[in-house]
């Protein structure tokens, strides 16, 4: 369902990314989905929006209510499109490639490392210089603490990894030895 959802999601998040982008309104649209993804992910929310058998006015209603003054009126009007092809549960996805594509035009990207331990500000500093270096953007560090990679760290930089964990090196020994 996840591929299903990002490609039932993507002419949404690309047409109100261009709307935004040419508006000059990437933070507030930003804003806007993020809140609209939450209240659609809420716990309590999320049975009445895959509920066939809720009218599609009442749900849109209901959302408009709960967005009240956090959302303008073409975030409304949006919901609206949503709720009417029924289209209202992909919008977490909606959200996800919206940010996708504005971290792309404004040269950023969220990077995680995970270490084997409590990364220093200092040292989260010198990874995000040395990625910002190959990579060409400013980089953002989200950190964890992992003590089974032994020592070293694991990065993820969107769809590259580099391994350079203890553990990873010896998993790699190991597949090269056949064991």
């Amino acid at each position: 369902m996840a591929g299903e959802a990002t490609t039932i999601a993507r002419p949404y998040a690309e047409a109100v990314f261009a709307h935004a982008d040419e508006s000059g309104n990437l933070e507030l649209w930003s804003e806007m989905l993020t809140f609209l993804s939450s209240v659609v992910e809420d716990e309590a929310f999320a049975p009445i929006v895959s509920n066939p058998l809720v009218e599609q006015q009442v749900l849109t209603e209901l959302l408009l209510e709960i967005a009240g003054e956090r959302i303008n009126d073409e975030g409304s009007n949006l919901i609206r499109l949503l709720v009417q092809n029924r289209r209202l549960v992909v919008l977490p996805e909606i959200q996800t490639l919206f940010e996708e594509l504005k971290a792309d035009k404004e040269r950023m990207m969220t990077v995680h490392v995970t270490s084997a331990y409590v990364l220093k500000p200092a040292q989260e500093k010198l990874i995000a210089d040395a990625l910002k270096a190959k990579l060409g953007r400013d980089v953002t560090i989200t950190s964890e603490k992992d003590a089974d990679l032994i020592g070293g760290v694991h990065i993820r930089a969107g769809d590259m990894v580099i391994d350079g964990s203890v553990r990873g090196k010896l998993q790699q020994l190991a597949n090269e030895l056949g064991i």
